[in-house]
């Protein structure tokens, strides 16, 4: 088993996908069971996972995030979740559902990264455009898109640059 933490350390967003190596079933299967298994607000689960494979679709969800990288992935997974679906706090409200599918996709990108995979989580594409091609419920919403594959060897990543613990904890 892998160390959570030497996981989160070493994954990155990468934008370039080696267009030649398959991702095979069986390891899609076990990202995609690892994002199933996130946890959710009173285990209500309010999503659903869109893995876009085929080259027809590929094309429809690509033209919503217009960079050339984008277009090299050979998967994309899509996280899609209904409010009306997710737990609400009864004494003011709130709505779990960007808390429910942020665990999820981080859940996901993680996976991804222990099966040797690279992701990116965007969230800077076009709503409207993804809507139609997927042909959304009036409920449902797209909160975020990846793409999936393997890196390619050139793939230039940024390095990582977090502030330290004593800026973003506190010790009450």
């Amino acid at each position: 088993m892998t160390n959570l933490h030497d996981l989160a350390e070493s994954r990155k967003n990468v934008r370039s996908y080696d267009t030649s190596q398959p991702v095979t079933p069986q390891i899609l299967e076990r990202v995609l069971d690892a994002w199933r298994l996130a946890p959710s607000a009173k285990n209500l689960q309010p999503w659903t996972f869109l893995l876009v494979s085929s080259p027809e679709m590929l094309a429809k969800i690509r033209s919503c995030y217009k960079r050339d990288w984008f277009q090299q992935a050979p998967h994309i997974l899509i996280v899609t979740g209904d409010r009306n679906d997710a737990w609400v706090r009864p004494s003011d409200g709130w709505n779990s559902i960007e808390t429910d599918l942020g665990i999820a996709m981080d859940q996901l990108i993680l996976a991804a990264h222990a099966e040797g995979l690279a992701t990116c989580w965007i969230s800077a594409f076009d709503p409207a455009m993804l809507r139609e091609a997927l042909d959304l419920k009036p409920s449902e919403e797209v909160f975020a898109i990846t793409p999936i594959g393997y890196a390619s060897a050139d793939a230039q990543t940024r390095p990582k640059s977090r502030k330290p613990l004593n800026e973003v904890v506190r010790y009450l």
